[in-house]
C-alpha cells in the first residue's frame, strides 16, 4: 500500500514503468486502455480472476470478503497491479475490489498475463517484488489496526487516498471511512471533525481537501511513511534499461 506525493502528471503505471524497454512495451501491447468508474466492482472473493488491471489514474480498494461492508486490507494506484494472485498460481480473487476513484487503468486477460510472466524474467522478478511489498504492508496494516487509535489510522488512509488521486481533494463519505477502517460511522465522524477543527482537512457534500498535508502526516502514524519505505526499497534496483 505504498504511497507518494499527489502530484499532476500524465497518466502511467509505476510497475509497468519500472520493466526494462522490450518487456514494457510487450507488456502494454498486449493491455487495453479502460476508464473505471467510482464504484465498480472489478473483483470478487472466490471468484475467477479474468483480467488483471494496472492502474494509472484511477485507484482500487482491497476488502478481505465478498461483504461490501467488510473493512479494507489495501489501496492500489498506479504503484501496483490487481491480479496478483496469478502470479502464486491463484486463479480465484481473495477479496473484493472496488473502484474508489474513477479514472484510466491498463487492463490484460489473465491467459495473457500468464503467457507474459512466463515469457518475461523480468516481468517475474517486478510482480515478485510487488508481491513482497504487499504482504510487508499487511502486516504492517493489521498491527496498525490493533495499536494505533483512530484518528492516525484516519490521517493515515486520508494521505494514501489523497496520493493516488494525485490530488488533495477527493470524494469519500464518512459511511466508506468507516468502512475502510473497520469502525462505526459515529468514530469516523468525531475523528474527523477533530482534524477538521485543526484545519488540518475540510469535509463538505461528501468531498475531503486536505488543507495542511505535513500536518496530516504529523498526526498520522509512522505506519504511513513505514509504507512508502517499504516499496522504494524493494524497488530501489528495479530500474528500467
Amino acid at each position: 500500500m505504498q504511497a507518494h506525493r499527489p502530484t499532476q502528471r500524465a497518466p502511467s503505471n509505476r510497475l509497468i514503468e519500472s520493466l526494462p524497454n522490450k518487456d514494457r512495451e510487450r507488456l502494454v501491447a498486449g493491455c487495453v486502455p479502460v476508464a473505471l468508474c467510482r464504484a465498480e466492482v472489478v473483483g470478487e472473493a472466490g471468484k475467477a480472476l479474468r483480467y488483471v488491471y494496472f492502474p494509472s489514474a484511477c485507484f482500487i480498494s482491497l476488502s478481505p470478503s465478498g461483504d461490501p461492508a467488510s473493512f479494507d486490507i489495501a489501496l492500489i494506484g498506479d504503484e501496483g497491479m490487481l491480479g496478483l494472485p496469478l502470479a502464486l498460481g491463484i486463479e480465484a480473487a481473495h477479496g473484493r475490489a472496488l473502484v474508489q476513484g474513477g479514472g484510466a487503468a491498463l487492463r490484460m486477460s489473465a491467459a495473457r498475463f500468464k503467457l507474459e510472466l512466463k515469457r518475461s524474467p523480468a516481468l517475474r522478478r517486478t510482480v515478485g517484488r510487488h508481491v513482497f511489498v504487499r504482504m510487508s504492508q499487511l502486516g504492517l496494516a493489521a498491527a496498525c489496526n490493533r495499536f494505533h487509535v483512530l484518528e492516525q489510522r484516519l490521517a493515515r488512509w486520508l494521505l494514501m487516498t489523497a496520493d493516488r488521486a494525485h490530488s488533495a481533494s477527493f470524494s469519500l463519505t464518512h459511511d466508506k471511512l468507516a468502512s475502510m477502517l473497520g469502525v462505526r460511522r459515529v468514530g469516523v465522524t468525531t475523528a474527523a471533525n477533530g482534524l477538521q477543527g485543526r484545519k488540518l482537512i475540510s469535509y463538505a457534500r461528501g468531498r475531503i481537501t486536505i488543507l495542511d498535508r505535513i500536518g496530516l502526516k504529523r498526526v498520522s502514524c509512522g505506519c504511513y511513511q513505514a509504507d512508502i519505505d517499504i516499496y522504494e526499497r524493494t524497488f530501489a534496483k528495479a530500474k528500467p534499461n
